[in-house]
């Protein structure tokens, strides 16, 4: 399936010397699982008979001929039986090819699950530095029916697969295959090689013949079976031509007989129906030395891993304490180099603030300087201004006290005035009188001069200057009272502003994977949820819609075949008769 090996054999060379040749190469020891299958010359596949020689086989001739490795028959559980890494890989690609091939049924969520164990198996972990958007795109990992029913793109369903890859971190590719099978199991078709048959009544049934027994399904369908028959209940088989008879244990059940089209056909179900009969017995049976062996040689190589994982754990773990570490000093070193450069900022920033501060303090030094200037002119110009006002005050003061001197000496003036008034207006009257006096003493002289040029010898009287006297006294204080002095009362005012600045399990009892195992179940629930709604109705098809219904009634592959298997073998093969 991954590779072709060619092998030179002799001409009466068996099948046994073949394929021993190719489980050497291999270095496979679970050699009872697998087969090596062609195509006849009727164009049938066919399993190549170890006890015959390879040249008296039907197979086609081709050069070189052409088989491929098979698995042939299938364990009842992958964990108990699966031995050797070599087995668990080819079991994984055997099942990965059926399921991608469509031949084993798969719902979408299981497939994307399934799919995301692959990835884990051939990537590793996942890494978001090494596995960029569209590492899965190199190869197929769904069936093509889930591509085509789903809305979603391509792309998108590989997200999806994806997130569950990411989810399986720290799981081993061993584990990751088993996790696979597992899963893979408890799929309806997962084992079983499908007939076309017949009963006596002549209707088209399936045979499905697996690990645990015979299986009958309607022709419509072959994912849910109608009737079983364990290997337990069988104790014979045989086949005539075209009729095939089962002889069951139970001796009150008659024959389970049914037909197919070719003799061919019959002979292939005889070889399965065997060999998965010896194996269903063998499990039951003890281990034999050489699985014994094997199983103690897995157990020692296991622990071994386990050693080593441990090992790689705590490396891993140091590793990534030591890359924790690194990351932690590089994101200091990271927040030291940006508070550093925030701190040069900052500085820079602070340099400048400063220097704006300097230059402010500078201006504001010139202005306060301005302003003490300013301030010592305005206190010199007020203490003038104080000086000026007491000055003033004092001159008023002065002036009032002149002004009430000037007062006192103009009442007295006002006074003398008065006096003189009155002086002057007896004198005046005195000086009328004096002149009527003196005209009538003019007159009188008049009248003596007459008389003394009457008489000569009269002498002659002095002129009296009482008069012009008194006139000369009158007009002094007249002059004195017209010189009036005149008051100049002016006030100053200086206004002064400053600014201031601021364990096998028994098949009656068996579950699936799911059931056991919590995690799984959730995925799938988690992933059925984000597919229900995004899966094209019209594009289902009568698998999809079974495996709802059989999902919906709560039915798996186990209780399943528990239901179908339940009565005796006569009502079971009385049923298969009446289908």
């Amino acid at each position: 399936m991954d590779a072709e090996l060619e092998f030179a054999i002799l001409s009466d060379a068996t099948g046994k010397q073949l394929f021993e040749q190719v489980i050497k190469i291999m270095g496979l020891r679970e050699v009872w699982y697998f087969g090596l299958q062609y195509t006849d010359t009727k164009g049938f596949l066919t399993w190549l008979k170890l006890d015959k020689k390879v040249s008296s086989q039907e197979v086609k001739q081709e050069n070189p001929l052409q088989f491929k490795f098979r698995t042939k028959y299938y364990p009842e559980d992958v964990t108990e039986e699966l031995i050797q890494d070599i087995t668990i890989n080819l079991f994984f690609l055997q099942v990965k090819e059926g399921i991608l091939r469509d031949e084993i049924y798969c719902s979408p969520e299981t497939a994307v699950l399934l799919a995301s164990y692959s990835v884990q198996a051939k990537f590793g972990d996942h890494s978001p530095e090494i596995h960029r958007p569209g590492y899965l795109m190199s190869e197929r990992h769904l069936p093509q029916r889930v591509l085509d029913q789903h809305e979603l793109s391509k792309e998108q369903l590989e997200e999806r697969i994806q997130i569950w890859h990411e989810e399986h971190r720290g799981m081993l590719k061993k584990d990751a295959l088993l996790e696979y099978l597992k899963i893979s199991q408890d799929l309806e078709m997962y084992g079983v090689t499908y007939f076309n048959i017949k009963n006596k009544k002549g209707t088209d049934l399936w045979l499905g013949v697996d690990a645990l027994g015979l299986n009958i399904y309607e022709k419509e369908e072959r994912l849910t079976p109608k009737i079983e028959f364990l290997w337990n209940e069988i104790r014979g088989i045989s086949f005539s031509d075209k009729k095939f008879k089962i002889k069951p244990i139970d001796k009150k059940a008659p024959d389970f007989v049914f037909y197919t089209s070719r003799q061919r056909i019959n002979k292939h179900i005889h070889q399965l129906c065997m060999g998965n009969h010896e194996l269903y017995l063998q499990r039951r049976k003890p281990d034999t030395l050489e699985v014994q062996h094997m199983k103690a040689q897995a157990r020692e190589e296991k622990h071994q891993r386990q050693m080593e994982r441990t090992q790689l754990e705590t490396e891993k773990k140091k590793r990534e304490a030591i890359e924790k570490e690194r990351e932690r000093v590089e994101k200091e070193n990271q927040e030291m180099m940006m508070k550093l450069l925030q701190f040069e900022e900052q500085t820079k920033k602070f340099e400048r603030d400063l220097k704006e501060q300097f230059e402010r303090a500078r201006i504001l030094e010139e202005d306060r300087r301005r302003v003490e200037v300013e301030a010592a002119r305005l206190e010199a110009e007020r203490q003038e201004a104080l000086m000026a006002k007491e000055e003033l005050a004092r001159q008023a003061e002065d002036q009032r006290k002149h002004q009430e001197q000037l007062v006192t000496e103009l009442a007295e003036y006002t006074a003398k005035f008065a006096l003189l008034e009155e002086a002057r207006r007896i004198k005046e009257e005195e000086a009328s009188e004096w002149q009527n006096r003196a005209k009538e003493i003019q007159d009188d002289l008049e009248k003596t001069r007459e008389e003394l040029q009457h008489v000569m010898l009269s002498p002659v009287a002095a002129a009296p200057m009482a008069v012009p006297m008194s006139r000369a006294m009158m007009e002094g204080p007249l002059e004195n009272d017209h010189d009036d002095q005149e008051e100049n009362n002016s006030t100053y005012s200086a206004e002064l502003h400053v600014e201031v600045i601021e364990d096998h399990c028994n098949e009656e009892e068996r579950i699936t994977e799911a059931e056991k195992n919590e995690h799984v179940q959730k995925q799938l629930m988690v992933t059925r949820l984000l597919s229900n709604n995004q899966i094209k109705d019209f594009k289902k098809k009568k698998n999809d819609i079974l495996h709802n219904e059989n999902v919906q009634a709560g039915r798996d592959k186990y209780n399943t075949l528990r239901q179908i298997g339940m009565g005796s073998t006569k009502q079971r093969t009385d049923e298969f008769e009446t289908l």
